[in-house]
């Protein structure tokens, strides 16, 4: 059992991971944690769970707080950690395998050994990096904490990110440092050494007007923020770049450039600031550099930034199932390729199936699963727009090789190509040995896998066990198995879809008195509309549903809102016209080409039978029949 803290607190087993429900032992614990292997005195623990406002019970108060976690480490099976009660207080004893604090400090200590060896210290760097999960104890609810921890944690993350980006720097990897810095330096607009590494990289990859641009931007931020000027070093850097001058390596900047860690004037709370000391970088996937504003005086101003289309690989909160999928995929990708490959394709894997089926989960959960066989980087490569159009293959090319920099001769990287249209957007970027790709489509590529070999893995609904497992691990253990029934009614009601729980259970986690129960009577009136975030409305299942129906040719939209809102006989069962060959002929309903059936399959939006050779998920039937009754009353109207 491990416990997380560099992130929302958790315990994990192997993947599966409980993310703890806010609680008083949940603060004690964090508590403790974040002091592992030290005296935490009493009176500390109290204000930490109970704030400075402490009832004249908290004494009493805190021993059967301590009981109830020592209750809760036995209900979850945490063997071999305990909470000793010492003179002055409490003490739990942990080591870097059982707590990922220790593990992050233990990675940072090795690669600070590393010195002298770039390329070491970086890969040990990111590997530290790769254990923060998200927002720091975000389940944590103790301003006490909050206050005094979470900035300290915050600051030892800076300086790792800020070290790692000095070493690309160094090494002339100045396009993989771009993808770290412009998410940082807009979550950090104080951070100047950020912003001085933004400016190098940027200037240093050819794009002099655009380091200029940002400079005038910071500049621009300090004056109306802080009322300072820049740095001196970040104005000598604008002075360098005015003048033409070589900033490569071997120019004194870089790994150890123009000022250390110790010359840092950021990593400070500012008025405005679009992320405060105290919430940690979010995932590359959760932040898109290119829509986020900085604040000035209150206005948005939006930034100006890359195509946010390359990333490293974020972790996946709460993944669960797909166990058989996961460890095939793991053993495709680390095997040794096979031996008619002749080294000159790279290996492929194919996530396909419905939209919200879970197959970017899946291909990121893989790829953390397998990173020590890619020394060379993990990458997450967005193949579609927000509006959902495809992205060129030139251009997603440019910014893969911009990201991976020059590599390490041999060494492999893993690129997930998330959401690809078609076989022409990944056919350009299968060309190198070194590279191993997952793609993830809704369509079944069948002629990228005819020509390029590789595996493929088609997705379906989780089985019901899978759907049970899910939500222990988004809503806890405790508030499901008090309602075990209720919980598999509303994972029934989900069609045991994917998205449909993803976005149950974070609604209910807004909701923490609601008992399961009720809420299967409330999903059940009307589950489509309720399958939506209020504060999110492009976080639900119709408008999931929407977006892959605009995708298709509208002649092939229009035979599947057909199929959708007809009888099942169109989907190629026997049905009420008796035998195959009069499958599709349904009276007042046209019959359907098997040609249209297969693309619609291909497509993602029929599953395997029975009946019939295919089937339509009861949400998906629901939707579209919902679709077409709406369509039907504005005809009507008109």
């Amino acid at each position: 059992m491990r416990f997380q803290l560099l992130g929302p607190l958790a315990l994990a087993d192997g993947p599966d991971v409980v993310v703890l429900q806010p609680s008083k032992p949940v603060i004690l614990l964090a508590a403790l944690l974040l002091h592992a292997n030290s005296t935490v005195s009493a009176e500390y623990l109290q204000r930490a769970v109970w704030g400075e406002d402490q009832p004249a019970t908290a004494k009493a108060a805190l021993q059967t707080c301590v009981l109830r976690l020592r209750r809760l480490f036995t209900k979850h099976g945490v063997t071999g950690t305990s909470i000793e009660a010492v003179p002055g207080g409490y003490r739990i004893t942990a080591g870097p395998p059982t707590l990922d604090l220790l593990g992050f400090r233990d990675q940072v200590r090795r690669a600070t050994a590393l010195a002298g060896d770039p390329e070491a210290e970086l890969y040990t760097l990111k590997d530290a990096l790769s254990l923060w999960q998200g927002s720091l104890l975000a389940n944590v609810r103790s301003d006490v904490l909050h206050r005094d921890e979470v900035p300290r944690l915050s600051e030892e993350r800076l300086r790792a990110v800020e070290r790692v980006c000095d070493l690309l720097l160094g090494l002339g990897r100045c396009g993989e440092a771009l993808v770290d810095l412009w998410t940082a330096t807009r979550v950090y607009p104080g951070h100047e050494r950020f912003h001085e590494q933004l400016i190098e990289a940027l200037y240093r990859t050819g794009r002099q007007s655009q380091a200029l641009a940002e400079y005038r931007r910071v500049k621009g931020f300090l004056l109306d923020e802080l009322g300072v000027d820049p740095s001196p070093s970040l104005r000598q850097l604008e002075l360098s770049i005015l003048r033409g001058e070589d900033l490569g390596a071997g120019g004194g900047r870089g790994a150890g450039g123009i000022r250390g860690a110790a010359g840092i004037r950021g990593a400070v709370g500012v008025r405005g600031a679009v992320g405060a000391v105290g919430a940690p970088e979010p995932a590359p996937a959760a932040l898109d550099p290119g829509s986020t504003p900085r604040v000035v005086r209150g206005e948005a101003v939006p930034l100006p930034a890359p195509a946010p289309g390359v990333g490293p690989v974020p972790a996946v909160p709460h993944f669960t199932g797909r166990e058989a999928e996961a460890a095939a995929m793991a053993a495709r990708l680390t095997a040794p390729p096979p031996p008619d490959a002749g080294g000159q394709r790279p290996l492929t894997v194919l996530v396909s199936g419905a939209p919200g089926i879970g197959k970017s989960a899946l291909a990121q959960h893989v790829a953390h699963l397998v990173r020590d066989s890619f020394p060379a980087g993990r990458l997450l490569v967005r193949m579609t727009r927000a509006d959902g159009h495809p992205r060129t293959a030139d251009e997603v090319a440019a910014e893969v090789a911009a990201a991976l920099g020059s590599g390490r001769a041999g060494e492999r990287a893993l690129l997930v190509l998330d959401d690809v249209v078609d076989a022409g957007q990944v056919r350009p970027l299968l060309t190198s040995p070194d590279l191993a790709v997952v793609v993830t489509s809704r369509m079944g590529l069948g002629g990228l896998i005819a020509t390029h070999g590789g595996w493929v893995h088609r997705l379906t609904a989780f089985t019901e066990a899978e759907s049970y497992a899910l939500l222990l691990a988004a809503l806890g253990t405790e508030r499901v198995e008090a309602e075990p029934r209720a919980a598999r009614q509303l994972a029934a009601l989900c069609g045991h879809f994917p998205a449909a729980l993803r976005i149950l259970t974070a609604r209910l986690l807004t909701r923490p008195g609601l008992r399961l129960g009720d809420a299967v009577d409330w999903l059940g009136d009307d589950p489509l509309a309720r399958l939506t975030l209020t504060d999110s409305p492009d976080h639900s299942v119709s408008g999931l549903f929407d977006r892959a129906l605009g995708r298709l040719d509208p002649r092939l939209s229009e035979a599947f809102l057909h199929i959708g809102s007809g009888p099942p006989e169109l989907l190629g069962g026997t049905g009420s016209t008796g035998g195959p060959e009069g499958a599709g002929r349904t009276g007042s309903h046209p019959p359907v080409p098997e040609d249209v059936l297969e693309q619609l399959a291909d497509a993602g939006l029929l599953e395997d039978g029975p009946p019939g050779p295919y089937r339509i998920h009861d949400l998906l039937r629901a939707h579209l029949r919902r679709t077409v009754r709406i369509r039907n009353r504005r005809t009507e109207k008109v």
